[in-house]
């Protein structure tokens, strides 16, 4: 069963736009602006909070950097707009970090200068190891400013994360805490599922227990026990953290978290470059791969 889920990964690019758009439609809110807008308001009725994203990464034009950093202004103009109760998130390659880190850094600024403005808060997603310290810098750079309106994201499963979390405890961090999807090199990051989960549990004890606001980022049940253990033991009040879930992603878990009273924060990403983000999850999933090509090949579950 692993060499045929390997193969599934693999072989994820040469699977049909069709099939792959058949995987998407409960994990994208759509193509247009007003299809994201529409899913944040079915979860804000229900209790629970956002945060958009307008897919896109690996931009290797200056014009299309500007064309997001456009995106975001609207969005979070937006956001402002109809009420919601969203944040936003972005990727530092879809703001040009591959092109010129400066040029990145500058693009991101706008955006959270926006979200300062108006009293909302930007999310630096984080990408492959590639990226790791240039988003991470970027990101120490921009909380001098705006302390309280960006955050980051931390991956459990990179063998650098401790030496990240200590080198940002100072700054009191707003951590987006997440096992991580890319495929990397052994070297950056373990393979032992049991290894990760105990890395997240325990970076997740060392942040919140130094003051950090941390989104417990998991679909995972053994991780949300933890953190419901971690925050009560450490009696966090329930404003000093949150989950985090995607879209589509179990959302019957979803409601049992917010029934207990936890604060919940959904992943709507949106936008016309949503078959790479597709069929990165599918790859980062072949279970969930393998129930699409059933159900595309009329086999019951």
């Amino acid at each position: 069963m692993q060499i045929f889920n390997q193969l599934i990964v693999w072989g994820m690019p040469l699977v049909p736009k069709f099939i792959v758009q058949h995987f998407a439609k409960p994990y994208v809110a759509g193509e247009n602006l007003s299809d994201a807008v529409a899913a944040v308001k079915d979860l804000n009725q229900k209790g629970i909070m956002a945060t958009l994203d307008v897919l896109g990464e690996e931009v290797h034009t200056r014009e299309k950097a500007r064309e997001a950093v456009e995106s975001y202004r609207e969005l979070l103009n937006t956001i402002e707009a109809e009420k919601l109760d969203s944040n936003v998130s972005l990727k530092p390659t879809q703001l040009g970090l591959k092109i010129d880190p400066k040029f990145c850094l500058e693009n991101i600024r706008e955006v959270v200068k926006l979200a300062n403005e108006k009293g909302n808060f930007v999310r630096i997603d984080m990408e492959d190891v590639t990226c790791t310290d240039e988003t991470l810098e970027m990101y120490r750079k921009l909380h001098e400013e705006f302390p309280k309106n960006v955050g980051v994201v931390l991956q459990a499963y990179l063998r650098r994360l401790s030496k990240d979390v200590d080198h940002l405890l100072p700054l009191k961090p707003n951590i987006r805490l997440c096992k991580g999807i890319y495929i990397e090199k052994r070297e950056y990051a373990y393979r032992v599922p049991e290894i990760i989960n105990r890395d997240f549990t325990y970076q997740l004890e060392k942040l919140v227990g130094n003051g950090a606001y941390v989104g417990i980022a998991t679909h995972d049940e053994k991780l949300v026990f933890e953190g419901i253990r971690v925050t009560e033991q450490l009696k966090l009040a329930r404003n000093d953290y949150e989950f985090q879930m995607l879209l589509g992603v179990d959302p019957e878990l979803r409601d049992i978290i917010v029934a207990q009273g936890h604060r919940l924060r959904v992943y709507v990403p949106f936008g016309k470059e949503w078959y790479p983000y597709c069929v990165r999850r599918l790859r980062e999933n072949p279970a969930i791969a393998v129930s699409v090509l059933k159900q595309m090949l009329g086999f019951k579950s």
